[in-house]
């Protein structure tokens, strides 16, 4: 096993929205089993920023509002307005949770939710191929009826299941609420930020260059690795359902890794060892941290190992050559 880190001064720690549960029930539940471990990793000395997933939480909303748009008129509410309010209500959870493990261990430290917008570039190839599917499954005449009333909308048939609505997944450029998060990190608040990988916004022209929210999806990942160069992070802590990133995933052959470069990361993941849709966009988000200072480390590794992970006990470790 590799080497203990020590003790790091700051390090962004990011939740699977999976993690969190599929109802708010199951989100206080989580979240207070989670401040336990982040608690733990504060008390090993570091200074932490936590980011999370949404998946779950932006599709309940988005599956509410569509139900009360057809059975009493409600609006419908577009994807950056379902962005924002999972960003709200999960940071709150995660606030209280954190507040009474704070209590239950005597701490008087501060933690506050930023709801986060990331800038975008309008130009990005993305925009013109969206691929991400948002929102409830819908009969073709739903579609057509949909599309519609929306023209810019795309909507596709998603493996037989019906049609669902798709929409990019651009690169995120900038956090908007950069200076927030680091003036709250400098007065020793534990910080929420990038919820869901951030609120995609992209400059209005006609407008003064100010920001308009657009139907978008950052890669959760991608805003975390963004999040951790931007708030001058040494660690990058990626906490998942398993304690390695692996090889031969699932086979008898498989593989746990406990320590690898940048380089031979990148490599395994061109030759497709790990899974499109979930470790290949944190191995990505990894590399990218790993190479963008002499030093810094990306960890991948299970919530329930937190403070083992952050120790050298347990979890992947990807550094530069």
């Amino acid at each position: 096993m590799s080497k203990p880190l020590g003790k790091p001064d700051r390090i962004v720690v990011a939740l699977g929205g999976n993690a969190l549960g599929n109802t708010p029930e199951e989100q206080i539940e989580r979240v207070n089993n989670t401040a336990k471990a982040l608690l733990g990793l504060i008390e090993q000395g570091n200074e932490i920023i936590i980011t999370h997933g949404n998946g779950p939480q932006v599709g309940m909303i988005q599956n509410a509002f569509a139900a009360a748009h057809e059975a009493i008129g409600t609006p419908a509410m577009d994807l950056p307005e379902c962005g924002a309010m999972s960003q709200g209500y999960i940071g709150y959870h995660l606030q209280q949770g954190i507040g009474r493990e704070m209590h239950r261990r005597y701490k008087r430290w501060h933690a506050a939710t930023v709801v986060t917008q990331i800038e975008c570039d309008p130009d990005d190839p993305a925009f013109q191929n969206p691929t991400k599917p948002i929102g409830p499954f819908l009969t073709k005449e739903q579609a057509d009826e949909q599309k519609a009333e929306h023209p810019e909308m795309t909507f596709v048939e998603d493996s037989g299941r019906g049609w669902r609505r798709v929409v990019a997944s651009p690169e995120p450029k900038k956090i908007v609420e950069a200076d927030s998060i680091l003036n709250l990190l400098d007065n020793e608040f534990i910080v929420i930020a990038c919820g869901g990988g951030g609120i995609p916004v992209v400059r209005d022209y006609s407008d003064k260059g100010c920001y308009k929210g657009v139907a978008a999806v950052i890669d959760k990942d991608l805003g975390g690795e963004l999040l951790a160069e931007d708030c001058d992070a040494d660690v990058l802590f990626l906490l998942t359902a398993v304690e390695h990133v692996a090889i031969n995933f699932g086979k008898p052959d498989q593989k746990d890794l406990e320590e690898i470069t940048a380089d031979e990361a990148e490599k395994l993941a061109d030759e497709g060892q790990f899974g499109k849709g979930s470790m290949e966009p944190k191995v990505r988000a990894a590399i990218k941290f790993a190479r963008s200072r002499k030093g810094r480390v990306c960890i991948i590794g299970a919530l329930d190992k937190a403070s083992e992970t952050m120790a050298g006990l347990s979890g992947t470790r990807i550094v530069d050559a």
